[in-house]
């Protein structure tokens, strides 16, 4: 029996839990907008990946917990079957959160038997922990997002505090460039979208040490950035227009006082912490006032381990200057898993780093996030770039 792996599966599943410990049942069940799903949902869809992709077709005698919920549950798998339209997740007021807590200890159960027997595949076993691990961070950027609707502005953690941001004064810090690899070549857990490993020619180039911050955001906002159509990429500009916007997302002002709504609820806007919940379009236009740009996710990846270069995660993801596209050679993996990452490669942004909602050990320097260029509701932010 593989203690370890059993150890490993069930404190990811338990982490699920104690972030939804503070939500009611009428919590788990809202959708605020199309992009995010309710916490029930997700609680489901995690615990669906490893009864549809492990227990399923792969243990012999398992019995699937509820047929119906291969329906409900199912994301964007479409070689699995019909799903539930995304948008109206937050219909889904039945099966109840006690069911689908019933649900988890099902395939917990079922789960903890299956590694215990050694039959288990560890690449499969790692892919869906590290998915549910995603999953962690969508329940708390949808919770976020719901909760900010709400005019008593609750909590979702209470206790909640941001990390430290670092101390040191702003700095470029130089490299020289030339040839570097890029991507994932060991043989620990990978998503497949950081690799293959390929080597990627840099020019000479400048990394900000540390992450942009509120106040000089609060300059931008000043100068008339949100204001000045010249700063902003076309489409960025009519997403701007359109939506209203004139400060990154959570941000309110009242009588002159910023505040920000976070996870512990509204509180006053940090200075020094670094700006959070901005778009790429937004990221790209602070960047051109800045008279600078954003690095591309190549610089972002050869610096990363540079010790100069700090809160390269733990705080916000970073936007980069680079499209979500396939490395040379990139071919997805057969069947429905391979659907995971390769059909995405289009029309979005990547992201590197982790942020302060990503679980622990979750991340590394190859990982690479994506979304499209107007997503503001995740924890985004942005470290600038210079060319020498």
């Amino acid at each position: 029996m593989d203690e370890t792996e059993i150890g490993a599966f069930l404190a990811v599943r338990r982490h699920t839990e104690a972030i939804c410990s503070n939500l009611t049942p009428e919590d788990q069940c809202i959708q605020s907008m199309p992009d995010a799903s309710p916490a029930k949902w997700h609680r489901a869809h995690t615990t669906w990946f490893f009864e549809q992709f492990i227990l399923a077709p792969h243990m012999d005698g398992y019995k699937t917990f509820s047929p119906e919920f291969s329906y409900l549950f199912n994301s964007y798998y479409e070689t699995v079957g019909a799903r539930h339209p995304r948008f109206a997740r937050g219909m889904i007021t039945r099966p109840s959160t006690d069911h689908v807590t019933e649900y988890r200890a099902h395939v917990d159960a079922a789960m903890a038997e299956f590694i215990g027997s050694g039959r288990a595949s560890s690449a499969l076993l790692a892919l869906g922990l590290q998915h549910e691990q995603q999953h962690q961070e969508l329940m708390m950027t949808d919770v976020l997002h719901a909760f900010a609707q709400n005019p008593l502005a609750p909590a979702m953690i209470p206790a909640w505090c941001p990390p430290s941001p670092s101390t040191l004064a702003d700095e470029f810090i130089v490299f020289e460039g030339g040839i570097v690899n890029i991507g994932h070549d060991s043989q620990r857990f990978a998503f497949d979208n950081e690799g293959p490993s390929h080597r990627s020619l840099l020019a000479p180039y400048r990394l900000a040490n540390r992450l942009v911050r509120n106040r000089a955001w609060l300059a931008f906002i000043a100068a008339g950035g949100y204001t000045t159509p010249t700063l902003w990429m076309s489409e960025g500009w009519a997403a701007a227009q359109e939506n209203g916007w004139n400060a990154p997302l959570y941000w309110r002002k009242t009588d002159d006082r910023w505040t920000v709504f976070t996870p512990g609820g509204e509180r006053p806007i940090d200075l020094d912490e670094p700006v959070r919940h901005v778009s790429w379009y937004e990221a790209d236009a602070f960047a051109r006032w800045s008279d600078a740009r954003l690095p591309t996710e190549f610089e972002w990846e050869a610096a990363s381990e540079d010790p100069r270069i700090t809160e390269r995660e733990g705080h916000v993801w970073q936007w980069t200057a680079s499209a979500y596209l396939p490395y040379p050679g990139f071919r997805p993996v057969a069947g429905a898993i391979g659907e995971y990452n390769g059909k995405f490669m289009i029309n979005q942004m990547v992201l590197r780093g982790g942020s302060m909602a990503t679980p622990p050990g979750h991340t590394r320097p190859t990982y690479r996030n994506f979304f499209h260029p107007d997503r503001r509701w995740q924890f985004t932010g942005l470290r600038l770039a210079l060319d020498l």
